[in-house]
């Protein structure tokens, strides 16, 4: 039986704020002192490159799957336990949501938005009942809380919806969710 794997969503950038990249690197690390998995988009970019280097350097198993048009533009990271190199986007994606126990997204870009909608409309519709976890440094997440919460209060979202995900101040709170969740 495999480990707890959680799915990491976040920027191939570091971002504006010094905090993301510390949020990064401490999840790695926390994820690897937990003894849980880390599946994320296999690049060795951005703040999604510091926290699968911050959690195999801290001993964890780390996963990466990256489509093979982004193998040199996201230099995918070669020093992992594993690297998937996909046909495309979708299939990454895919592969990363069939893998991961869990979702957390840090800070991030289009993509990661991308990939936060994508798990969560498949939780609404019932293909999956992971737990979804936005850790808001430096309050990142504020403005698509907002308007998350606008879609439900306009009535184009179940109210049901606001219990799809969850927002966790930071990373230590992030950890202790999947520590719970993992059980």
């Amino acid at each position: 039986m495999s480990a707890f794997a959680v799915c990491l969503f976040c920027g191939s950038r570091n971002g504006a704020s010094p905090a993301y990249a510390g949020a990064a690197e401490d999840f790695g690390q926390g994820l690897a002192r937990l003894g849980m998995d880390l599946v994320y988009g296999g690049g060795d970019v951005g703040l999604m490159g510091i926290a699968a280097g911050a959690a195999a350097a801290a001993g964890g198993r780390v996963t990466g799957f990256i489509p093979r048009r982004l193998l040199e533009r996201e230099r995918a990271k070669r020093d992992i336990a594993r690297l998937v190199v996909t046909e495309t986007m979708f299939e990454r994606k895919a592969r990363m949501i069939e893998r991961g126990d869990a979702f957390v997204a840090l800070p991030g870009g289009l993509g990661t938005l991308d990939e936060v909608l994508e798990v969560v409309t498949l939780r609404q519709l019932g293909y999956h009942d992971k737990p979804i976890l936005l850790v808001d440094t430096d309050g990142y997440w504020g403005p698509f809380l907002a308007l998350y919460g606008a879609v439900i209060r306009q009535g184009l979202a179940a109210p049901s919806a606001s219990d799809l995900l969850a927002a966790v101040p930071d990373v230590a709170a992030a950890l202790a969710r999947l520590e719970a969740v993992r059980g």
